[in-house]
C-alpha cells in the first residue's frame, strides 16, 4: 500500500480524538444521545482545527448501528461505509469548486428522496462561504425546512462572508485554535505509535509554527521526520519553517538592548543567508518580546507563552528590558511586518526597523538627561522668581549706620531689561477673533512640530516644553507659559518658530506668548465682558419685543411695518 501522510492517517475518527474542542464535542454527543439534534449546523474556525472531521464523526454517530451512542463504533457497515466514502447517503461536497446554482439545485432536488443505506441523509458543504449569491439563494429554503432525514453540516474559515439568512438557520459552533500544550500531547501520542523519536525542543518548534491547527502540526512533523536522520531535532524543524531558534532571537534582542547596531545587523544577514524568512523572523521576534513582557508583568502565566521556553538566559533577559522599550521596540516590528508585506526586498526595511529601534534608545537616553537639566533649571527659576516676589512685595532691605544701628530703606524695584510686557490689548483682539476649529488645528500637528522643532532648534523646544498653546484666530497664535522669563525667550526664538507652523499649518501665524497666570485673568476677563453683552442684548430684545406687542395693539397687525436700527 502507498504511503499515506500522518495527517490522513491519524485524522480523528470519533470525538474523542478531536482534541482541544471539548465545548463543541460535548455539547455534540449530549445532543445526539437525547435525540435533540438540529437539523442544520454551521462549524467555523480557523484551518485545522477539526471542523470536516467533527461533521463526519457526526454523520457516522447517529448512522451507527448501536444509535443513540456518543460514540460511533468503527465496526458497523455504517460506519464503515460513511468513513470510506462508500455510503452515498452521506456526502461531502467541497463548495470551492461546486459553487454554482445547479450543483445547489441538484441537492435540493435529491433531498426529498429517503436514504438508502443508513438513517439519515447528511450533506457535509466545505468552504460553503465560496457558494455563489445565487446558489445561497437557492440552498435557502432547504436548509429552513428540510425533510426529517436530511442534515445539513456547513464548514466555513470565513464565516463573515455568509449572508445573515443562511447563519440564522444553523446552530452555529466555532471552532478555536488548538492550544500548544495539546498539539504537543497530541504528536507525543502519535510518535510514540509510529515509534518515532522527537525531541521536546522539536515538538515545541512545530507546535508553533503550525499556529493553532493540528493537521499543519502533522504535516510539518512527517516534513521534519522526512528531512532528519534518526531522531528528529530542533534544527531539522528550524531548517523546515525557516524559523530561527530561540537561542538566535535572544542574541539579536540582547543586541538591540545594548545598541550593538553592528551585531544586529551581522546576525540578521547571516538568518536571510541560512534561507530563513524575513517575515517569520519579524514575527518570532515580535512574539518573543511579548513573551518578555508578559513574563515580566505576570511570572506564574509562564503556560501561556506563544514563542519562548522559559529558561535561565530568558529569565535573565527579562530582568534586563525596560517594559517600555519592549513595548515600543513590539510597535515598530508589526510596522516593519505591514510594510514587508508590499516590499520585494524585506530586508531593507528590517534593518531599517532595527536602526530607527537603537536610535530610539539613544534619544531616550538623551532626553532623559536633558529632562534631568531641565528640571535642575526649573527649581531655579522657582526659588529666584519667589525672591523675585518678595523684593517687589517689601522693598529692598539694607545695613546702614554704625555700632550696630540698622535701618530699613524701601526701595522701588525697577523692572530688568529682561522683563516681559504682556501685550494685553493684542491678545483680546485675538480671543475677539478666536475659534475652535483654529485651535484644534494647531493641538492636531503640536505634537509633530515640537518633534521637528527639537530637531532644528534644541533650546527653543525646551523653552516650550511646558508651554501649551490656549487660543487661535486665522493668523495669531496665544502660547501660554508656565514662566514669564519662558515667554522672552520665546520671543528670542520667534522666527523659527513660525517658520516651523508655516511649514506644517500652511499659513502664516503669529505666536504671542503670555504667563500662564496672565492668561487666566485675561481669559476669565474676555469671558465675562462677552456674558455681559449677552445679556445687555436680551435686555434690549425684550424691550423691543414690549413696544412692537403695544404697537400691535394700537394699529394691528395690517399698519406696522417693523424696521431694524
Amino acid at each position: 500500500m502507498s504511503y499515506q501522510a500522518l495527517y490522513r492517517v491519524w485524522r480523528p475518527q470519533t470525538f474523542v480524538d478531536v482534541v482541544g474542542q471539548s465545548h463543541i464535542t460535548r455539547t455534540l454527543q449530549n445532543a445526539i444521545v437525547q435525540n435533540k439534534f438540529s437539523h442544520a449546523y454551521l462549524f467555523s474556525g480557523p484551518r485545522g482545527t477539526g471542523k470536516t472531521s467533527a461533521a463526519k464523526i457526526f454523520a457516522k454517530t447517529i448512522n451507527c448501528k448501536h444509535a443513540p451512542t456518543k460514540e460511533p463504533c468503527g465496526t458497523c457497515e455504517a460506519c464503515v461505509g460513511i468513513q470510506t466514502g462508500a455510503i452515498a447517503d452521506v456526502m461531502e461536497i467541497d463548495a470551492a469548486s461546486n459553487n454554482g446554482v445547479e450543483q445547489i439545485r441538484d441537492i435540493r432536488d435529491k433531498v426529498k428522496y429517503a436514504p438508502s443505506a443508513v438513517s439519515y441523509k447528511v450533506y457535509i458543504i466545505d468552504e460553503v462561504h465560496m457558494l455563489s449569491i445565487g446558489a445561497f439563494n437557492a440552498l435557502l429554503k432547504t436548509l429552513e425546512e428540510p425533510p426529517k432525514h436530511v442534515i445539513f453540516i456547513l464548514a466555513t474559515t470565513e464565516p463573515h462572508k455568509i449572508p445573515l439568512t443562511i447563519i440564522s438557520r444553523c446552530q452555529r459552533f466555532d471552532f478555536k485554535r488548538i492550544t500548544q500544550q495539546t498539539i504537543v500531547s497530541r504528536m507525543q501520542s502519535i510518535m510514540e505509535k509510529e515509534e518515532v523519536d522527537v525531541t521536546q525542543e522539536a515538538y515545541h518548534a512545530i507546535a508553533l509554527a503550525a499556529e493553532g491547527g493540528m493537521r499543519d502540526a502533522l504535516s510539518l512533523l512527517d516534513q521534519a521526520i522526512s528531512y532528519s536522520q534518526e531522531t528528529v531535532q530542533l534544527d531539522d524543524v528550524l531548517a523546515i519553517t525557516g524559523s530561527v531558534s530561540q537561542a538566535n532571537l535572544m542574541r539579536l534582542v540582547e543586541a538591540l538592548q545594548n545598541n550593538d547596531v553592528r551585531l544586529a545587523l551581522t546576525l540578521v544577514d547571516q538568518f536571510i543567508q541560512e534561507g530563513k524568512d524575513p517575515a517569520r523572523l519579524i514575527h518570532d521576534m515580535i512574539y518573543i518580546l511579548r513573551d518578555l513582557l508578559l513574563y515580566q508583568t505576570a511570572p506564574a502565566l509562564e503556560n501561556t507563552m506563544e514563542r519562548a521556553l522559559v529558561d535561565e538566559h530568558f529569565r535573565s533577559v527579562a530582568t534586563q528590558l525596560a517594559a517600555t522599550w519592549i513595548q515600543q521596540t513590539i510597535g515598530e516590528l508589526n510596522q516593519c511586518q505591514q510594510d514587508m508585506k508590499w516590499s520585494n526586498s524585506p530586508k531593507i526595511f528590517i534593518e531599517i526597523t532595527l536602526l530607527k529601534i537603537t536610535e530610539q534608545k539613544n534619544d531616550a537616553q538623551s532626553e532623559g538627561s536633558h529632562h534631568e537639566q531641565f528640571l535642575q533649571l526649573t527649581e531655579k527659576l522657582d526659588k529666584l522668581e519667589k525672591e523675585l516676589t518678595q523684593l517687589k512685595q517689601h522693598g529692598v532691605t539694607t545695613n546702614q549706620g554704625t555700632e550696630g544701628n540698622a535701618t530699613t530703606v524701601k526701595k522701588r524695584v525697577v523692572p530688568s531689561k529682561n522683563h516681559y510686557k504682556v501685550p494685553f490689548e493684542r491678545i483680546r483682539q485675538v480671543l475677539a477673533q478666536a475659534e475652535k476649529t483654529h485651535l484644534k488645528q494647531i493641538h492636531s500637528q503640536w505634537a509633530t512640530f515640537m518633534q521637528m522643532l527639537k530637531q532644528q532648534n534644541a533650546p527653543a523646544h525646551a523653552t516650550l516644553q511646558e508651554a501649551k498653546p490656549s487660543a487661535a484666530s486665522e493668523d495669531s497664535l496665544i502660547i501660554a507659559f508656565r514662566y514669564e522669563i519662558h515667554c522672552s525667550l520665546a520671543l528670542d526664538h520667534k522666527q523659527t518658530i513660525e517658520s516651523l507652523l508655516l511649514e506644517l499649518i500652511g499659513k502664516n501665524i503669529i505666536i504671542i506668548p503670555i504667563p500662564e497666570v496672565n492668561w487666566q485673568e485675561v481669559r476669565q476677563d474676555f469671558i465675562e465682558k462677552q456674558r455681559q453683552q449677552h445679556q445687555e442684548q436680551d435686555v434690549e430684545e425684550t424691550e423691543e419685543d414690549k413696544i412692537i406687542t403695544e404697537a400691535r395693539k394700537l394699529v394691528g397687525d395690517d399698519l406696522l411695518e417693523i424696521h431694524d436700527k
